[in-house]
């Protein structure tokens, strides 16, 4: 029989970059049936947890998180060079300003990239990642070639900047090389500023075994596709695409940009004569590969029907805020269980906590009313909404790190006990009080990844070199104002 120890008594906790111990005791843990005391996890070699036993007792040989424990936070759409832009579209200049004139300065910003500053951008943002509490990210990597469309001599050079800098700081990775071929419906030519993206289904599919051969998937690396949207492929490339990469890998995670903006729905019933979410549910087999990122802009039949379809709406609410896109209907979808996950998109903020408040605070603002997403059986809006973000969010990268359970990676975060907004004795209102208060600073204290330790007491090994590196890059880009 395991001895007794006095919980009360100093102890060693695990502070070592990469833990040796592969375990780890939480007094308090969220596992995906609610919060348990006492919980003892363990994982082996590969990363993959091996048990989760909840009213447990500690042995003096295992170490103790130095706070309540919640499973990492998935990612499940990122542009990491646009983290390069923050704050850079904010001053008014056509008065008409949307999406649209965004879009337009985004591409003027991507001409001046350069592999180096991707690398240098992506490893810098991946940490701030991990900081916030995201363990895994999927990036939606539409820029391909040089400056004017001009390829590399290595056809993966940015798609492999992208993977390493993800490598070197540890996070999980779902690489996505987007198909990109027309700058409108009605399969309109491309713009000039478009041309780094352009590419085919065969040039996309290419892209993927040259990635598989050089850096091949394991357990913290996905390979999957992403048509842009429907207004950028069509009909005929999309199955080209899906059909190859169904030929290599029917189950690998496929993403799609959709119905986030209502210039986009008007344009695609008057071309393809049915809105966006409704013609592609008609069309392709949408199931529980799919990511439909956005999502924003749908009826009642399309949330009825993409809630059946098992795919994961990708939810990107600070980005969306930020564009003018519109409020998704989230308790329509919630009461439909559709499934969901969260984002950074244009990585303008890179917050899980922020991301899930604004879901909530916005369909208040819409309601007037509080706490619309509770609902009986779920009273506590932020528990809720966690797990099915987490949920929603491993569906989206296609890996196992739907949570703290038995055969999934070891991806999980240690919230800092000590943090103002935090008593780790609460567990109730503990994901209450860092989704709903925000007082500045991180209320992360330790972060691990397929059960290494990437952040320690909130700091990161590379972090240093990462923000001069990124500074660096920076200063170049913007030499010349956007």
């Amino acid at each position: 029989m395991e001895p007794d120890v006095d919980v009360n008594a100093p102890v060693d906790r695990d502070s070592s970059p990469v833990s040796a111990h592969r375990s780890l005791f939480a007094e308090r843990a969220l596992l995906p049936d609610g919060w348990h005391n006492n919980v003892l996890m363990r994982w082996d070699e590969s990363g993959d947890l091996t048990e989760v036993r909840v009213d447990a007792v500690r042995t003096p040989d295992m170490p103790l998180a130095d706070g309540p424990v919640v499973s990492g936070m998935p990612n499940l759409h990122s542009h990491a060079f646009q983290r390069a832009m923050a704050g850079l579209t904010e001053t008014m200049g056509d008065p008409s300003d949307s999406f649209w004139s965004w879009r337009t300065l985004m591409y003027r910003f991507a001409q001046r990239l350069q592999p180096q500053h991707l690398h240098a951008i992506g490893r810098h943002l991946y940490i701030e990642m991990l900081k916030a509490g995201y363990t895994s990210v999927c990036e939606f990597h539409y820029v391909h070639h040089g400056v004017a469309g001009q390829p590399y001599d290595n056809p993966a050079e940015l798609a492999q900047r992208i993977v390493s800098a993800a490598q070197e700081v540890g996070i999980g990775m779902t690489l996505l090389p987007v198909l990109y071929q027309y700058s409108g419906f009605g399969q309109t030519e491309p713009l000039a500023h478009q041309q780094r993206f352009i590419s085919s289904p065969e040039w996309i599919l290419d892209l993927r075994q040259r990635l598989k051969a050089s850096m091949p998937e394991h357990a913290s690396l996905r390979y999957g596709v992403a048509p842009h949207s429907l207004r950028a492929v069509s009909e005929g490339s999309l199955s080209t695409l899906l059909n190859g990469l169904n030929a290599d890998d029917n189950q690998a995670p496929i993403h799609i940009h959709i119905a986030e903006q209502t210039k986009e729905v008007d344009d695609c019933i008057a071309t393809l004569g049915e809105r966006p979410v409704e013609w592609l549910l008609a069309r392709q087999p949408v199931d529980s590969r799919w990511c439909l990122v956005h999502a924003t802009h749908m009826i009642d039949t399309e949330y009825a029907d993409l809630a059946r379809s098992g795919a994961t709406a990708g939810l990107c609410l600070t980005t969306e805020a930020n564009l003018g896109d519109g409020l998704f209907d989230a308790p329509r979808y919630l009461a439909a269980n559709g499934r969901w996950g969260i984002g950074s998109d244009s990585n303008i903020s890179v917050n899980p906590w922020s991301e899930l408040r604004l879901l909530e605070y916005g369909q208040r603002l819409l309601h007037r009313r509080r706490n619309v997403l509770a609902e009986v059986n779920a009273p506590v809006i932020a528990d809720r909404l966690f797990c099915q973000a987490v949920i929603g969010g491993a569906a989206a990268t296609g890996r196992r790190v739907a949570g703290l359970a038995v055969g999934q990676r070891a991806d999980f975060v240690v919230i800092d006990r000590d943090a103002p907004n935090v008593d780790p004795n609460n567990s109730r209102h503990l994901l209450s009080a860092l989704v709903f208060c925000e007082h500045g600073g991180q209320p992360v204290r330790d972060v691990f990844v397929g059960g290494n330790k990437v952040i320690d007491n909130g700091q990161h090994a590379l972090q240093v070199t990462a923000l001069h590196d990124y500074r660096a890059a920076l200063a170049q880009l913007l030499k010349e104002a956007v």
